[in-house]
């Protein structure tokens, strides 16, 4: 073809370029992670929550959340499909409702309860709601008060300063702070993820309306909402023009009864002077207090070292914090002396590690990383730096921060987490051991003489950090498989805690101190080992059970763990011997007055209700070892723990001795099925220690392969194992055994799995629940190829915070 005919005229070139473009749009929208560019703002954002992690999308039905719209929707069709609900709408009937104006403001615009699930309830029951729906209402309305807050240009914490300023005028943080080699390693995740509240600092000084007062639209999580787990706290009476939504909620929220978990007990002198540390949480009072603790962190910060996107929360979030902390997990592992706690005079590590538990409780996941790896580095900066260091002169709260910045890195579900506490597992142990070392020099200089009530909290202060150490290394063995750092030989004659009562006793003099103290006598670890073993019940305190039960299972570790040649009859007699005894023991157990203001089964206090789950744990674990399971944990891939989980099939026995253990399984699903699935989902997170879905895994595992075996193996069930599966059947109705994985054993993992990860505070129960789900698709023969992270996502993450998978370790 000649080329003078291939030549276009001018005008037609630019006719071409012009219908080009009108095809193929420039790509002006960038992402600020990456290179990629987007001709459509929307698809940007869509990209960017692939780095984010970000699910605004949320379902008001079951909390699940998704990173885009037409997911929630198809959620809703499929899961949703049988609940009689009003369906949700798709995005061109949802866009054809009525607008509101750009100029009505942030309140009235941004929130507002979704006004069909409110219709929903008002229908299912007749005008009355239960404590968890308006639980589940409560947290929309938070959610939503947090992202009107953001349009409005306000952080997600408070409407504060970005940068922190101390009383002096100069800034906590210097910019461009680079992290001292050798020191803790900084999170992986980039810190400008972080809401831009946190990431970019403002030129402003701290005032009390920044600090305080701006914090009150959070209502939800004040600390007046701690006082009770059954008692929802008042919406502001601001909130009542929330398009006209609240009043209903806040009327079915009115008509919910009050009612009482405290254990009812006669009260002896002691227990009638014991503060109540449920409504004693510690409190940051003003912008003086905050600005010490700022001064406090600044100087315990020499270095530096502190990421420069660290931000003190205001006075209602540290107090939110403060009372999350000292009233949903302090219960649980009670080291820390509440009268005693200042949040203006304690160690700044310690507090920091404090607070970002209490954030996790509160749902303010990123707030909890960031207050997390603070304390980290100021503990880190206070080992390194100080001279001659031993393991006798360290204070006691390097040794508190060190146990709670452990525990947030262990069940965070982040491997590289555990990775950490694990590295310094061994410098945590040579610390008590030094510390018990001292604390036995002090009482022997003594000579005799009784101490006086400081000197007494000191010492106990001292005693109840050791155990609670013991017990969190045992909680390690337990979950992963990994060798005890302290034994029970390196306690001898260490007492035993005391009982909640004395420990937040009320001192009026110290004549009456002297009393208390002579009628209060602990009896020593050694002494009540040796009792359990011979057989010979002894009265402790709650604390002092929790402390046993924990040795007892280290001796079935160390059991199970030798050579075979070596693990006798004789010797198992005796673990078995001594778990009864333990068992027998609870019933002399001091009776706890104090009022905990937690929802749990058990009416003694919640140490009483965490052994239990120990001892099912022990109990099984002399017949079914599941130490592939415990391996595969460590390393956070659920398709691996679920894979391990298979595998163990051959483990588990059919014979009268594991009917024994069965029944242990048996009374673990019990308890969760008597309170309701749902209701334990949703509630347990919060009220509950970790330490419930932690030792119910092996038990679960072992149920849901016995209940396997019994529906497939040829050999006909024996009338006691029919009589056992019927038990485990009737706590079940039709519709949880309907559908494709209508087995027992399938539906039994998958229930538990969707308890363990519908509410999520720590990380490693989401791990657990992915495993149980993907374990009972195993056991129905199948695998679903449809995403599993679109269904089952945590979303109570208050503050509008997301979860994130990047590593912060």
């Amino acid at each position: 073809m000649p080329v003078a005919s291939m030549t276009v005229p001018p005008m037609a070139a630019a006719s071409t370029t012009i219908r080009k473009s009108s095809i193929a749009p420039e790509k002006k929208y960038k992402c600020q992670f990456c290179n990629r560019a987007f001709s459509r703002s929307e698809h940007r954002s869509r990209h960017e929550r692939s780095h984010t992690k970000e699910r605004p999308f949320k379902c008001m039905k079951c909390r699940s959340t998704f990173v885009r719209r037409d997911l929630l929707l198809r959620h809703d069709r499929t899961v949703h499909a049988k609940d009689g609900g009003i369906p949700l709408h798709s995005d061109i009937k949802r866009r054809a409702g009525p607008k509101t104006s750009s100029l009505s403001g942030p309140s009235k615009s941004a929130i507002s309860i979704d006004a069909s699930a409110l219709e929903q309830i008002e229908a299912s029951s007749d005008g009355m709601v239960d404590l968890e729906t308006a639980a589940m209402l409560m947290t929309d309305l938070h959610h939503k008060a947090t992202a009107a807050m953001r349009s409005a240009g306000v952080g997600p914490y408070e409407n504060r300063p970005g940068m922190a300023f101390s009383q002096n005028g100069t800034p906590l943080m210097e910019p461009s702070v680079t992290y001292p080699s050798g020191a803790i390693s900084l999170p992986q995740v980039p810190w400008e993820f972080m809401p831009q509240s946190v990431t970019e600092p403002k030129s402003h000084s701290i005032t009390s309306n920044a600090s305080g007062s701006q914090e009150s639209h959070a209502s939800f999580t004040s600390a007046s909402s701690m006082l009770h787990p059954n008692q929802l706290p008042p919406i502001q009476k601001s909130a009542a023009t929330y398009n006209g939504l609240v009043p209903a909620l806040q009327h079915m929220i009115n008509s919910l009864p009050p009612s009482g978990t405290a254990t009812p007990s006669a009260q002896s002198p002691i227990q009638s002077r014991s503060g109540d540390p449920s409504l004693k949480a510690p409190q940051v009072m003003n912008d003086d207090d905050r600005n010490t603790i700022l001064d406090n962190i600044r100087n315990n910060d020499s270095e530096r070292a502190i990421p420069e996107s660290f931000r003190l929360p205001g006075i209602a979030s540290l107090n939110r914090y403060l009372s999350t902390y000292f009233t949903l997990f302090h219960h649980h592992l009670p080291f820390l002396h509440p009268a005693s706690f200042q949040p203006t005079q304690v160690s700044a590590p310690l507090l920091l590690a404090v607070l970002s538990i209490g954030a996790l409780y509160a749902f303010d996941q990123d707030q909890a990383y960031v207050l997390h790896i603070g304390s980290k580095v100021l503990v880190n900066q206070f080992l390194q730096n100080k001279e001659n260091f031993s393991s006798r002169k360290c204070p006691l709260w390097t040794m508190q921060s060190s146990l709670l910045n452990m525990i947030f890195a262990s069940w965070s579900g982040d491997p590289k987490g555990l990775e950490w506490a694990c590295s310094i597992k061994s410098l945590l142990a040579n610390m008590v051991a030094g510390n018990r070392y001292e604390l036995k020099l002090r009482t022997e200089a003594r000579e005799g003489a009784s101490p006086t009530r400081a000197e007494w909290v000191e010492d106990e202060g001292c005693r109840r950090t050791y155990y609670a150490v013991y017990i969190f290394f045992g909680l390690l063995t337990l979950t992963y498989n990994h060798t005890p750092a302290i034994s029970f030989n390196e306690f001898e004659d260490l007492a035993l805690p005391s009982t909640e009562a004395m420990w937040n006793l009320n001192v009026v003099d110290e004549a009456t101190w002297a009393e208390d103290l002579r009628s209060s006598q602990a009896a020593s670890f050694m002494e009540a080992h040796d009792n359990l073993f011979q057989g010979e019940s002894l009265r402790y305190s709650a604390f002092a059970t929790r402390v046993m039960i924990n040795a007892l299972f280290l001796e079935v570790w160390y059991h199970k763990r030798s050579p075979e040649a070596l693990q006798d009859v004789v010797t198992e007699y005796k673990l078995r011997l001594a778990l009864e005894t333990w068992e027998k023991s609870l019933d002399l157990c001091e009776p706890e007055a104090v009022s905990v203001p937690l929802s749990a089964p058990h009416k003694g206090h919640p140490l009483i209700f965490n052994a239990m789950a120990m001892f099912r744990n022990a109990r099984a674990r002399l017949e079914v070892d599941l130490k592939s399971i415990q391996e595969a944990l460590r390393y956070h891939d659920s398709y691996e723990v679920a894979g391990a989980m298979s595998s163990a099939r051959d483990k588990v026995k059919r014979s009268s001795e594991m009917i024994k253990v069965i029944q242990e399984c048996f009374n673990c699903i019990e308890t969760a099925a008597l309170q309701g699935i749902r209701w334990v989902a949703r509630t347990s997170a919060t009220n509950w220690s970790v330490e419930h879905p932690l030792c119910g895994l092996d038990l679960m595992v072992i149920l849901s392969l016995w209940l396997y075996r019994l529906e497939h193996d040829e050999e006909p069930a024996t009338e006691e194992e029919m009589t056992m599966y019927n038990k485990i059947r009737a706590l079940f109705d039709d519709d949880s055994l309907s559908g494709s994985d209508n087995k027992l054993s399938s539906t039994v993992a998958r229930l538990w799995g969707s308890m363990l990860d519908e509410v999520v505070v720590w990380g490693i129960t989401k791990l657990m629940g992915d495993s149980f789900r993907l374990h009972a698709q195993a056991l129905v023969g199948y695998e679903d190829d449809i995403e599993a992270s679109d269904v089952s996502t945590p979303s109570m993450i208050s503050q509008g915070a997301e979860e994130v998978d990047d590593s912060v370790y």
